[in-house]
Parts: structure tokens; C-alpha cells; sequence
């Protein structure tokens, strides 16, 4: 049996996700035998996973001869440079999203949110190309840690438009939630944006890999043309004691924002992502095509539905993400890492190493991802559509 040998970077909430995955992969012998991260909790985090060796600094993982793949868990800040600094040591890359991004240049006004989104997009796409490169120079896979285009719902879409060949109209993604409680999502100098850039995502890169399943299908050629967008902070509104269930508060990030797509068939798709809606995190994808409509409901779907009365006894049971209570009705996630596709997209990625193939999600595809988001924030903020041809 072939193995893969991962060196995991950061311990935080992405890390736990994909040590699910790894626990769960068949056909390969996928170890986990390092992980680097500067919180102190990094033994912890190690002792709870079995992990033999604990790096204070991601350099000394990447030297790591006992390492054949680096999976990056950690702050979107981090990325552009680990991921160069990886492949020239030698290694594979697992890249959690985002790919890279605009967190601040010496001599940008602040906060960061305030610099120009043409010179962020031109920056950004700047980066993208220089990584790229590095990759390319270091003949090491980049695998792309987006989720929702493993997800078991966007799968099936996928097949059946491999079978149907039909011609995708219109396409609607969404994620969206009540806001997230870790400090730094309000602020550009460490996320690389707001809602559009953590949520929106996950939809506009599962609406660009079906756009690409669809052409491969059709022996076509789709590109996308133009980007419009408009972005807001709606939480703004609110007086302090009304936040008790919205916790979205944007220092210089957006809370809410929807970004329109034109592709070169003529065809649409919308993305939505939101820090303000509440009832639990939707993460939904609606295709249209002249041949049918397939709705994907990764979360909530109705697996089990529950309709309980006593919140107290409920105290150590987890029902799903982002809900401010567990009683009255509820969608209850069941294997959660399985129907968002944490699980499958490890598999995929523990396969391509050891076969030498491509992984489903790529380094076009995060490439096409950033570029699309960054002409969306141009967009919104010069209140104009952007070219991309």
C-alpha cells in the first residue's frame, strides 16, 4: 500500500477538519507525522491526533526529509509565502482557502480596507503569477483545499452534467451566517477581505468548476467575461444591544456582499455571501440548465430534522453550525465533514500523490477564484462592471 507522508501547518479549526479526512482515507496509507504552529496548544492539538513530531516554526517542518506533502491550515496572510517556500523545499501543497490575497503593503493607508481595489486586484494577480511559477519551476502539486466542489451534492450535480451535457443557464450559490466570532474577520489586514472573500468563496469557485465540467462536457470553450458586485457593512445599522445574535462587526471589511457573473456563452451566475442572516450557515447551490434544475443543499438539509424542548439536556450534543439555540425546530448535521466534502477532498489529494494525477481542485482554479473576487471588489467599489478578457 503507498504512503503519504503530511506535514500539517497550524492547529486551529481547519486543522481539526482535515484530521477527519485523514482518519478517513482508504487504499493509502496517509500519515500525518508532523505539525508546526506557534500556539502553545500545538502539543495539545498533537498528543489529541497521535502526531509523533511538533515544529514551533513552519520552516523546520518544511525541511523535514520525512515529509512528503505540507497542508496549510493557517491565516490567509500566511499563504502566498508558504506556499512558494514548500514547493522549493520539495513538497507538495495542501492550500486551505483563500490561495492569497491583499493584506497590506509598507506605505498603505489604514486601515487596509481604504487602499484602492484596482491596485489590490493588480497586486494580487501580480502575486498569483509569481507563486504560479514557483510551482510550475518545482514540479510539486498544489492542491486546493475548497470544499464545497467535493462536496457529495456538487458531485452528482457534476455528474449529471457530464451525462446530460446540458447547457448551464444560471447558477445561484450562497453561504451565509450570523457572523464570525473570531476577531480578526473584521479586519482586511487579516483576512483579505470580508464576507465575499471568507464565505462567497466557497460558492464562486463550485460555480467555476461546474462552468468547466460543462464546457470538458460540451467540447466548449467558457470563460468568465465580466464581474459586477455590490458590497456592504449592514451590521453598521445596528445599535450595540442589538447584536446579541448578529456578530458581525466590520472594522474595514464588508458584512454583505453579491457578485454577478457573465460568462463568454452568455450565460449567468450569481454569489451571495452574508454576515447578517441568521438561523445556522446555508451553504446552498441552485443550477439551472435548459434540461433541468438541480439544487444542492449541503447545509441545512434535512437528514434529520428535530424538534426539541429542553436546551439544558441538550448541552453536550452538537446539532450544527452557527445556531444561537438547540431547541424548537432544528436541520441537526450528520457527518458534517462528509456532506461538506472534507473527507473526499483529502482522498482525492492523498491519491494524487501517490499516482501523480491531478487533483480535482487546482491551482487554476484558486487562481480563477481570486481574480474573479478582487474584479468583484473593484467592481463594487468603482460602481462599474469589470472586464476580465
Amino acid at each position: 500500500m503507498a504512503k503519504v507522508r503530511v506535514g500539517l501547518v497550524g492547529c486551529g479549526f481547519a486543522a481539526e477538519l482535515h484530521m477527519q479526512g485523514y482518519r478517513r482515507v482508504f487504499g493509502i496509507e496517509a500519515e500525518v507525522s508532523a505539525v508546526a504552529a506557534r500556539g502553545d496548544h500545538v502539543g495539545d492539538f498533537a498528543a489529541r491526533h497521535r502526531i509523533s513530531r511538533v515544529y514551533r516554526d513552519a520552516a523546520a517542518l518544511f525541511a523535514d526529509p520525512a515529509i512528503d506533502v505540507v497542508d496549510l491550515c493557517t491565516p490567509p496572510a500566511t499563504h502566498g509565502a508558504m506556499i512558494t517556500a514548500a514547493v522549493r523545499a520539495g513538497k507538495h501543497v495542501i492550500c486551505e482557502k483563500p490561495f492569497c490575497g491583499y493584506f497590506g503593503r509598507s506605505g498603505d493607508s489604514a486601515p487596509i480596507g481604504t487602499v484602492a481595489k484596482s491596485l489590490m486586484y493588480e497586486r494580487v494577480l501580480a502575486e498569483m503569477d509569481e507563486i504560479g511559477a514557483a510551482i510550475a519551476a518545482s514540479g510539486k502539486l498544489f492542491m486546493y483545499a475548497e470544499d464545497w466542489v467535493y462536496a457529495p451534492a456538487v458531485a452528482k450535480t457534476a455528474e449529471i452534467l457530464r451525462a446530460t451535457k446540458d447547457k448551464i443557464l444560471f447558477m445561484k450559490g450562497d453561504e451565509s451566517h450570523s457572523g464570525s466570532h473570531a476577531a480578526h474577520a473584521a479586519e482586511w489586514a487579516m483576512t483579505g477581505g470580508g464576507s465575499l472573500m471568507r464565505m462567497g468563496c466557497h460558492p464562486l469557485s463550485t460555480v467555476l468548476y461546474l462552468k468547466a465540467v460543462e464546457a470538458e462536457a460540451r467540447g466548449e470553450r467558457i470563460a468568465v467575461t465580466t464581474v459586477s458586485a455590490e458590497t456592504g457593512n449592514l451590521g453598521a445599522a445596528l445599535a450595540a444591544e442589538e447584536h446579541a445574535f448578529i456578530k458581525s462587526n466590520p472594522i474595514d471589511v464588508e458584512d454583505w456582499a453579491m457578485l454577478t457573473l457573465t460568462f463568454s456563452d452568455g450565460t449567468k451566475a450569481t454569489v451571495f455571501a452574508g454576515d447578517v442572516i441568521l438561523g445556522g450557515v446555508r451553504n446552498t447551490l441552485e443550477t439551472y440548465s435548459n434540461g433541468g434544475v438541480l439544487i444542492a443543499n449541503i447545509t441545512p438539509n434535512n437528514h434529520l430534522m428535530t424538534y426539541l424542548t429542553d436546551e439544558a439536556k441538550l448541552a453536550p450534543v452538537y446539532i450544527t453550525e452557527k445556531v444561537d439555540r438547540k431547541t424548537g425546530w432544528q436541520f441537526v448535521s450528520i457527518d458534517e465533514e462528509w456532506s461538506r466534502g472534507y473527507v473526499q477532498e483529502i482522498q482525492d489529494f492523498m491519491e494524487c500523490v501517490a499516482l501523480g494525477r491531478a487533483p480535482r481542485a487546482d491551482l487554476a482554479l484558486a487562481y480563477k477564484t481570486m481574480k474573479v473576487l478582487y474584479a468583484g471588489y473593484r467592481a463594487a467599489e468603482e460602481g462599474r462592471r469589470i472586464s476580465l478578457i
